[in-house]
């Protein structure tokens, strides 16, 4: 994994340009602490920061092909086919140089031109410039794993793995306007948007095709709705072959490689599959990572998401799978730590951090320090419809997005500024973005009652749900310097689940029926029959304390404070004298502020509302 970025400008010659190169690029030393590299060919600069995980000497970046004219490429993620096409290209003439998925890509392309993106198998996001025609190519994955961030502007573009290194050029000021804070404040993620003003983001399955005439945009992948023949048992064994040969692919790294677990169905079913596959083929049992908070076990009290606490259940999948398993544990101290909050809303560019980033970055601060590559169980929920709320009536016959209709975050009334909030009209907002996600939905046709509306729920989640988590995933992990993937965003699996029937989804009457059934000769009884619980979150009084005390702070200085003239600060001066028994919402709200605090700040935010 990587950290990339880049400028084109047809109306100069770049060879100048390096120490913007260089800023943008030094802004992504977390993402790839191990290597760095800047291209410059006439209109345009390559930069890359690089974390070695396959063929650490060879796979160096950015990477050119020589020819009459070079083409060169910055590539962050992994295609996991990458021996599979080798092979092919080496069949149509290609000789390689380095053992690297990055220089297969790069072949692919020279072979395929832009239809090689239907060849690749991964979670990616890279730039390719080729001078012979002049061009850039912008491509993400599928299923929007990596991201991919770009600001076009009158002379070319530019672009990086995060909205800070396109800050970095000084080509883009940091305002924000009332777009940029809907987005911060909807509780949605739509594609293609970014929350500074003049940013983008390459939505997934999409590649840019920069020219001298200006940007033009490609699909090359999407979900389609196809009629689902297999019967249950066929289903089954298919979802099982498909996983085994997912967790297969995304086992191979030339570094230490572990998997998260949670001792949910998802994280256990990727763990227990990989040390499998691991120690088959000779290796050591794979190492497991859980994150724990002082005391929970002992004093776990069940809230409105979470009804049981995750250790006994991920050391029963240890024990089980045999894996060699440790406990991450963390208190209320470790999570208000100023220097994690800087760190988490540094890596997030925006101010949507909150208690989950915090504990999730310590988390993989603490794995980093063993290994470099884990797996993750992010996805399933969208994949296999495991959310409690796929089950709620109000959800199936709601008009909005079902996590907020689930969460009863309508409109955050209240929260913000009346003035601004008047200005923003969320409502409206959601309402639009709902059904712009519903318009783009493949349906099957004579698809009716509550098998067509099931795959609505699941389309919207699998596009606009899931990129919020693999977000804040991706974030989190890069920055210490950690890949994580998803195996269960293979866009095989997702595609072929997609289209099973929502009465085959729940042929047990449960939640993710076709998963638990198969991975049951995997997993112990415990957490087959386990109830979904969310990301973990600190119990103890003393951490609300320390939030209500530090928003204290800030509303006894608010001209210190510019994120204050967002938010209603009697709304926010209430919630500071919350009783210790105060919901989710009440924390969430604390947490909201100091982090855009601390990103309003640190990014010298124009607020243009």
């Amino acid at each position: 994994m990587c950290g990339i970025t880049g400028w084109v400008n047809y109306e100069r010659d770049l060879a100048s340009a390096r120490p913007t190169l260089q800023a943008m690029t030094d802004t992504m030393i977390c993402r790839g602490p191990d290597e760095e590299g800047i291209f410059v060919d006439g209109h345009a600069g390559l930069g890359h920061r690089r974390l070695a995980v396959i063929d650490i000497e060879g796979g160096k970046q950015p990477m050119t092909a020589e020819g009459v004219a070079p083409v060169a490429i910055t590539y962050s993620g992994e295609v996991y086919n990458f021996t599979e096409l080798r092979a092919e290209l080496e069949g149509h003439g290609h000789v390689f140089r380095t053992k690297s998925d990055t220089e297969v890509v790069l072949h692919a392309y020279l072979q395929w031109g832009t239809a090689f993106v239907d060849h690749l198998n991964g979670m990616y996001a890279f730039a390719i410039w080729d001078a012979r025609t002049q061009e850039l190519l912008l491509v993400r994955d599928r299923m929007g794993v990596k991201p991919l961030y770009y600001a076009d502007t009158r002379e070319g573009v530019v672009f990086g793995s995060e909205m800070k290194a396109i800050l970095a050029s000084g080509l883009v000021p940091p305002v924000v306007d009332l777009d940029g804070m809907r987005e911060v404040f909807a509780s949605i993620k739509t594609p293609g948007t970014a929350i500074f003003k003049g940013v983008n983001e390459v939505r997934p399955g999409h590649f840019l095709r920069v020219r001298r005439e200006g940007v033009t945009e490609h699909r090359y992948w999407a979900l389609e709705a196809d009629e689902h023949t297999d019967d249950l048992p066929t289903t089954i064994e298919r979802i099982r072959e498909l996983l085994d040969d997912i967790v297969a692919r995304q086992v191979v790294a030339d570094v230490p490689l572990c998997t998260l677990l949670s001792g949910g169905l998802d994280s256990s079913a990727i763990t227990a599959l990989a040390n499998r596959v691991v120690t088959a083929a000779g290796g050591d049992p794979v190492r497991s990572f859980s994150v724990d908070f002082a005391g929970l076990a002992d004093s776990f009290v069940p809230d409105e998401l979470r009804s049981t606490p995750d250790a006994p259940y991920a050391h029963d999948v240890a024990a089980f799978a045999g894996t060699t398993h440790s406990d991450v544990v963390l208190n209320a101290a470790h999570l208000m730590d100023p220097a994690t909050r800087v760190a988490t809303v540094i890596a997030r560019d925006t101010p949507n951090s909150a208690d989950i980033d915090n504990s999730m970055y310590l988390l993989f601060k603490a794995i980093r320090e063993h290994s470099t590559v884990a797996l993750s169980g992010e996805a399933a929920d969208e994949v296999f419809g495991g959310y409690a709320w796929f089950h709620d009536e109000n959800v199936v016959n709601g008009t909005d997005f079902p996590w907020l209709v689930a969460l009863h975050n309508v409109d955050g009334s209240g929260y913000l500024n009346p003035d601004l909030e008047a200005k923003l009209d969320l409502g409206t907002y959601r309402a639009d973005n709902y059904a712009e996600a519903l318009a783009g939905m493949p349906r099957l046709e004579g698809e009716t009652g509550l098998e067509r509306r099931m795959r609505e729920i699941s389309y919207l989640h699998l596009t606009r749900f899931v990129q919020i988590l693999l977000d804040r995933k991706d974030r989190m992990s890069m920055a210490v310097g950690l890949e994580v993937r998803v195996p269960f965003c293979d866009h095989r699996l997702v595609q072929y689940v997609f289209n099973t029937p929502w009465a085959m989804k729940t042929f047990d009457g449960r939640e993710k029926s076709l998963l638990r059934a198969a991975v049951k000769d995997v997993l112990p009884t415990s957490v087959l029959e386990r109830v979904k619980s969310p990301f973990p979150v600190p119990q103890e009084k003393a951490y609300l304390a320390t939030l209500q005390d530090e928003v204290g702070k800030l509303l006894a200085d608010p001209q210190s404070a510019p994120m204050l003239k967002v938010i209603n600060e009697q709304t926010l001066g209430g919630m500071t004298q919350a009783p210790p028994e105060a919901g989710l919402l009440v924390r969430d709200g604390l947490e909201s502020a100091l982090a855009g605090h601390e990103w309003a700040t640190r990014y010298d935010v124009v607020f243009d509302l």
